[in-house]
């Protein structure tokens, strides 16, 4: 283990959804110093950067499994209250970890230590890391669905020029269970949408629907979700005039083709038209739409509500999760790309 050049550094952080970035900051602190104190943002601190951060404890645990799985130096986890935290006015700290765009903030807490008769800590400033389109890898780019905690696409390129085609392995892996089920009778979807949406009722993320009944049944019940993705039957059989979903309630109005056990290039650029719009958007799907949510999960940003019926069974919620889009890309990847 090579020599240190400091007693005490400091790093302070929200880390949400922790990524590779975070973890060169955790490196760089360790490498330079006997001991490294990491500060992370308490709740309060880390609900003014917006919504759906992870609570504290789960950061917090986060951070140890990762320092521990190191296996470096002298190291301990704190709470962060304010912006600057301790730094100002501690008394053996001799370095602090910033990234290119926390430097600033670390002029600041060395003007700070100064005037308390401090003297400055040294800044190690670790560079960003780059996502696979280049750019920076940050938690809000995975809370937005951009990219996973190393910076790689969850889309790859090839999706977006070749149609995939369903495997028999991949067909046993979506029989899988994932999701939260809400059992009900074929003959009356209300009842398993009632206890679905009543689940919901604070939900304040994205919300689709998938399939003919499950988007018309949601608007009966007054909700209108943000995006609806129809192909005009159920079980393979068109719908009568009376059963379809009303179309007005939607904005905006897209056009999709995907055949039957097949994800086309042309659902996918139609998909991600919908979701990046802010408006509220009806897909018409030419051939079927049941297996969409494997795109879905891998373009919508985190917590986003996914929900699709089951047959016979009743309703599938599924939220928009790292792990869920993991799962998305691995049985995507089991796909048979078409030649």
């Amino acid at each position: 283990m090579a020599p240190t050049r400091f007693k005490r550094c400091l790093v302070g952080g929200t880390f949400d959804r922790l990524h590779d970035g975070h973890l060169d900051l955790f490196r760089a602190g360790l490498d330079a110093a006997e001991h490294l104190e990491v500060y992370i943002a308490s709740s309060s601190m880390a609900s003014a950067k917006g919504q759906h951060l992870q609570p504290y404890d789960d950061r917090l645990e986060a951070v140890h499994r990762a320092i521990a799985g190191m296996q470096r130096r002298g190291w301990s986890l704190h709470t962060l209250d304010d912006e600057m935290g301790p730094a100002p006015t501690h008394p053996t700290a001799e370095a602090l970890v910033v990234s290119p765009e926390t430097r600033a903030g670390g002029a600041r807490i060395n003007e700070e230590r100064v005037q308390n008769g401090l003297p400055p800590l040294d800044l190690i400033e670790v560079p960003h890391r780059r996502c696979d389109d280049g750019g920076i890898l940050s938690s809000s780019r995975i809370r937005a669905g951009d990219c996973d905690t190393h910076g790689a696409r969850w889309i790859l390129p090839t999706w977006t020029t070749h149609d995939l085609i369903m495997t028999i392995e991949a067909g046993q892996r979506l029989k899988e269970p994932a999701g939260e089920a809400f059992d009900g009778p074929e003959e009356h979807p209300e009842v398993a949408m009632g206890d679905l949406l009543r689940a919901l009722h604070e939900h304040d993320a994205p919300l689709i629907a998938v399939g003919d009944v499950t988007a018309r049944t949601m608007l009966s019940m007054g909700v209108v979700p943000d995006l609806a993705l129809i192909d005009g039957a159920t079980k393979r059989e068109a719908l009568m005039p009376e059963d379809r979903v009303n179309v007005v309630d939607f904005e905006r109005q897209l056009r999709a083709r995907s055949p039957p056990g097949r994800l086309t290039p042309d659902l996918l650029e139609g998909l991600l038209a919908a979701v990046k719009g802010d408006t509220t958007c009806l897909v018409h799907v030419e051939g079927e739409e049941d297996l969409a949510p494997l795109y879905l999960h891998l373009m919508t940003p985190l917590s986003t509500v996914i929900v699709f019926g089951m047959p016979r069974k009743g309703l599938m919620l599924q939220r928009s999760t790292l792990e869920m889009k993991a799962r998305c890309r691995h049985i995507l990847e089991g796909f048979e790309v078409s030649t």
